[in-house]
């Protein structure tokens, strides 16, 4: 009895001690070094405009509709971006249900853009991403929607290209993946112009 009380003594203070390191010291050391060292990051990289209000996060794509803005990729995430619901459609690539998507996204993407029957689509424009949260599109992408954002807008297509090439992240340590256009960052600087 006096080696199982023993134990079960050390065993209790064994768990309390982790609690409060695991539990307590260690979140609060994490949390207050990226605060110092990466205080942008580790508040969820949220864009603030002017006027202090936060329109989102440079992390996390938005649904954008009408002309004057850049369209971002498709979203299988609930009901279109929607964090809460973050994945794809988990649709196979022989399923006829994502071939007659990609079809008719194929379709509205070379009408709202006034493109050729024949132009080729970039794979991003009708394609969502594995998490429908992606925030970037390529800059093939934005290119072929310019005209489009341009003429809404009424400014000029090489103003709006500037803007693209601003707003454009090149790719990880200009090795990994490929540059790509932040949607909302560009639709943000298309509306402060």
């Amino acid at each position: 009895m006096k080696d199982l009380l023993s134990a079960t003594r050390g065993a209790v203070a064994a768990t309390l001690v982790l609690a409060v390191v695991c539990c307590g010291i260690y979140p609060l050391l994490v949390y207050g070094i990226a605060q110092v060292a990466f205080p942008h990051q580790a508040n969820g990289s949220l864009i603030v405009t002017r006027d202090g209000a936060i329109r989102g996060s440079e992390l996390l794509g938005q649904n954008f509709a009408d002309a004057k803005y850049f369209h971002p990729r498709p979203s299988a995430a609930g009901n279109g971006y929607d964090a809460a619901n973050s994945g794809g459609s988990n649709f196979g690539p022989t399923a006829q249900k994502l071939s007659d998507a990609i079809k008719d996204r194929i379709a509205a993407y070379r009408a709202e853009n006034g493109l050729k029957e024949s132009a080729a689509v970039p794979a991003d424009a009708v394609t969502a991403s594995g998490s429908g949260l992606d925030p970037h599109i390529s800059v093939r992408n934005a290119e072929l929607q310019t005209a489009r954002v341009a003429k809404a807008r009424h400014i000029d297509e090489d103003r709006v290209r500037e803007l693209i090439k601003q707003n454009t992240d090149s790719a990880t340590w200009e090795i990994l993946g490929e540059a790509g256009v932040n949607v909302l960052k560009l639709n943000l600087a298309l509306d402060n112009h």
